[in-house]
């Protein structure tokens, strides 16, 4: 998502309408940071009883990456030690060619987070959730993306005309693995 003419409008596609906010850590929300140890539940504005803050789940997004018989490397960039938690598929030109499926990697390796051809998009329009299937690996970078950014790499099988908007949402910088 391009930032830089945050504010304006009409935008380009691609533009986000509104500013946004910059910071280089998650996002934490809750107002209870610590656990008393009285096994409590906070009650509306209390600061004391057991932890309730969380991370925010936050999203990277492009469009219009195109059908390619070669690797199409994105504009999306997870930080390092993130939990990946949802990936999507929208469709917005059917794919076409002898199969209609492909694979999400990263720049370090292309089936990092699926196997290959493993999304299939039945050459429809419309919405795929991605998951990382049964495969070590691929569960053990959704669960935590490493000590380095991962930059997101779609395969297709074969060429064609299709067209795909990819959505990954994450929670930033979490470090946790299973």
């Amino acid at each position: 998502m391009d930032y830089t003419s945050a504010g304006n409008y009409p935008n380009n596609n691609g533009v986000s309408i509104f500013p946004g906010l910059t910071t280089t850590g998650p996002l934490i929300a809750g107002n209870v940071v610590a656990s008393d140890g009285t096994g409590n539940l906070a009650g509306l504005g209390e600061t004391t009883g057991t932890a309730n803050t969380g991370t925010a789940v936050l999203s990277q997004s492009q469009a219009g990456i195109l059908q390619s018989g070669t690797p199409v490397t994105t504009n999306i960039v997870i930080p390092a030690q993130s939990q990946i938690t949802r990936i999507t598929v929208m469709v917005t030109t059917a794919l076409t060619g002898a199969a209609t499926t492909l694979g999400l990697g990263t720049s370090a390796s292309a089936t990092a987070l699926t196997a290959a051809n493993a999304i299939v998009t039945s050459g429809a329009l419309g919405q795929v959730s991605v998951v990382p299937g049964t495969g070590a690996t691929q569960i053990g970078n959704w669960d935590n993306t490493g000590t380095k950014d991962i930059q997101v790499v779609v395969t297709f099988t074969n060429t064609g005309s299709g067209v795909i908007t990819l959505t990954v949402e994450y929670a930033q910088g979490i470090n946790l693995a299973s």
